[in-house]
């Protein structure tokens, strides 16, 4: 389509060109074997972002320069991981500098069953939160709320940059080991994510010098960090 436009052979829509394509597929033509992706496609409408707009939100853009440096403990990324056919999800949070790991169990992920389970995981802790970075999930629309009972800043990452909160999409994956994707959250115990989250604060990590999350978080150890 843009190659026709700035060669002056004429102004296509790309949509025009995906119709034409699976109608020669539909009466038994090959031209969709050429495309890159072979999957039916969908057209869309409106913009780009679709999850909706959080009221005041605050981007990742004016988060203090020390949460990047891992220096101190208190800086948290949050997520929710979701169980299968998308039924009840489980609340992640994790510490950027210790990968210390809470997780909770929600059966809807809503922003007030979200909002409700950040601040129970946290309120113990509260001492030890200075900032929450979330994506853009309309689950966190209660950021405000929750900053303020915590006394903290809550921070949005750039829309589709999971690169982000990179701490958190990796800690999501050992989440998985206990709780695959085909998994049914609907059965899950709590007796089975305290374990989950007892194994995960427990497991030496190379880049703490093989320290654990536990022992970081707590301070409890002397022995010095890898940096």
């Amino acid at each position: 389509s843009a190659h026709l436009e700035v060669t002056g052979q004429g102004c296509i829509s790309h949509e025009t060109l995906y119709q034409r394509i699976y109608a020669d597929k539909r009466a038994g033509g090959l031209l969709w074997k050429h495309l890159r992706c072979q999957k039916q496609r969908k057209k869309r409408y409106g913009k780009t972002e679709r999850r909706g707009i959080i009221p005041n939100r605050v981007s990742i853009e004016d988060r203090p320069s020390i949460v990047e440096t891992r220096k101190r403990i208190g800086d948290w990324e949050a997520d929710t991981v979701i169980g299968k056919n998308h039924r009840q999800a489980i609340v992640s949070l994790v510490e950027r500098k210790s990968g210390f790991t809470l997780i909770h169990k929600v059966e809807r992920k809503t922003a007030q069953a979200v909002g409700q389970a950040l601040i129970g995981l946290l309120k113990p802790h509260r001492k030890k939160v200075h900032t929450i970075t979330s994506d853009n999930g309309r689950e966190f629309a209660r950021h405000e709320e929750i900053a303020t009972v915590l006394k903290a800043d809550f921070y949005f990452a750039h829309p589709y940059a999971s690169w982000e909160r990179g701490t958190n999409e990796n800690t999501n994956g050992l989440i998985r080991q206990y709780f695959p994707k085909n998994r049914d959250f609907t059965t899950i115990t709590q007796e089975e994510i305290d374990r989950a989250m007892e194994r995960l604060n427990n497991r030496p990590r190379k880049r703490l010098g093989y320290q654990t999350p536990n022992q970081v978080f707590f301070e409890s150890t002397g022995l010095a960090l890898q940096t």
